[in-house]
């Protein structure tokens, strides 16, 4: 019970702070984040406490700092793939919006990221999956976001339809979610879920 009103909660949090990256543009912020041994989580956009994380950056100061620093190979303006984007979105029927919060979340629109455990470029694919979706080189911007959307569009038919299983599932595989039956309860997946369907409304 505690898990399931947890997940309420969080739900509750997450739709106000989309709400306020609604208002003018002084009320943008970062959102930080706090989980108590409890599990009892807390949300600011003023942390005073060192314990907060960044859990959500402000859309619109991440494009800013991306186009203001300009660093080669490293996060770069969103508007440079929105073609790539809106061709492979057309191509497999996934919602353009759902692929930009899926490359905000995974590399920050960082085509060379590379994860601890080895995922790669913008959508960040492992190379076993990347070979599978037969994506030549995941550094490249093109190949890798069409090897992603595809990917998206796959387990969209698998979990039919339902983006927080979908999206669950990109980030800790298939097994994980069907051995739960949902999204398992996993910080690290629930964070994800939460942060991809969020960037998706904005970037609606």
């Amino acid at each position: 019970m505690r898990f399931k009103s947890h997940r309420v909660y969080l739900a509750a949090v997450l739709t106000v702070a989309a709400v306020s990256w609604c208002l003018p543009a002084p009320a943008r912020a970062d959102i930080y984040k706090y989980e108590d041994p409890d599990g009892t989580v807390h949300f600011t956009d003023a942390p005073t406490d060192k314990r907060f994380k960044i859990f959500m950056r402000d859309i619109k100061k991440d494009k800013r700092l991306r186009t203001a620093f300009k660093l080669s190979g490293y996060a770069r303006n969103p508007a440079e793939f929105e073609p790539i984007i809106s061709s492979c979105s057309r191509e497999y029927g996934v919602d353009s919006s759902l692929v930009k919060a899926v490359i905000h979340a995974e590399s920050g629109y960082n085509p060379s990221a590379v994860s601890p455990k080895g995922a790669q470029g913008l959508m960040q694919l492992m190379p076993k999956t990347a070979q599978g979706l037969k994506v030549n080189d995941s550094f490249n911007p093109s190949d890798n976001i069409r090897g992603g959307v595809r990917y998206l569009r796959f387990l969209l038919d698998t979990f039919k339809g339902n983006e927080s299983l979908a999206v669950a599932a990109y980030n800790c595989g298939l097994n994980a979610v069907a051995k739960y039956g949902g999204v398992p309860p996993y910080p690290e997946t629930q964070t994800y879920v939460s942060k991809v369907l969020s960037y998706r409304n904005i970037y609606r």
